[in-house]
């Protein structure tokens, strides 16, 4: 269950009320944004979270909103909704467990557990935007343009590229991170699996659009490409 994506939506003034040390403990892997819009651009950059508890009473802006906005972009995603005391329960905000403040950590880890399913570590199907990585398959789809299958190593690393979308990545790191080694002297193996993942999300593979090098640095997976300002 430590492999799930939680996105935690809460204000900076959160303090004690913020789950985060309950969630560390736990050993849940997490990440905090402190806006709704902050929330909205982490999901497009880094697609679908296995879960999100979005902390009404601690933000500025209006929750129902928020979480509206949340349900429309994450489709079934879970959603725990954090907020004040005494607020009317609204079924359209589209939240699927509410918890009220005061609450304990055991009760919102429990609630935790419940929404997330048992299977989850397998992660077996993995949202980036408008690209899906099915590990049971070994298999990505790129929305409008069909399925590929590929090897396990191939979705490997696309996927480390698709988790650091617009960052330079050298090939010292995809050795380390993909291949677990610190040997680069022959990285021709490197050579021969980025050409093959081109040409499994390229449109034209010897022009590539999404994956492209930088020459002298590495590698630089262009998300945005997918979605060019008109």
């Amino acid at each position: 269950m430590q492999n799930a994506v939680i996105l935690l939506v809460e204000g900076e003034g959160a303090g004690t009320n913020s789950p985060t040390s309950a969630l560390k403990k736990a050993g849940y892997n997490f990440e905090v944004v402190h806006t709704g819009t902050a929330a909205f651009a982490w999901i497009e950059s880094h697609g679908h979270p296995n879960l999100v508890i979005f902390d009404s009473s601690t933000m500025r802006s209006k929750g129902s909103r928020t979480c509206r906005r949340l349900r429309r972009m994450l489709g079934d995603t879970p959603i725990i909704h954090s907020r004040a005391a005494a607020t009317v329960e609204d079924p359209s905000i589209g939240a699927d467990v509410y918890l009220e403040h005061p609450y304990t950590p055991r009760k919102l880890l429990n609630r935790v557990r419940a929404l997330l399913p048992a299977d989850i570590t397998k992660e077996e199907i993995i949202y980036f935007g408008s690209i899906i990585l099915y590990r049971s398959k070994s298999s990505v789809e790129l929305l409008g343009r069909g399925e590929q299958r590929m090897t396990p190593k191939l979705l490997q690393l696309l996927e480390e590229f698709l988790r650091h979308p617009e960052e330079i990545i050298s090939r010292r790191q995809l050795m380390q991170n993909v291949w677990k080694t610190d040997y680069i002297g022959d990285t021709r193996t490197l050579d021969v699996h980025i050409r093959w993942v081109r040409e499994c999300i390229e449109e034209d593979p010897a022009k590539p659009k999404l994956l492209q090098t930088v020459r002298g640095k590495g590698y630089i997976f262009r998300l945005s490409a997918l979605h060019p300002e008109p």
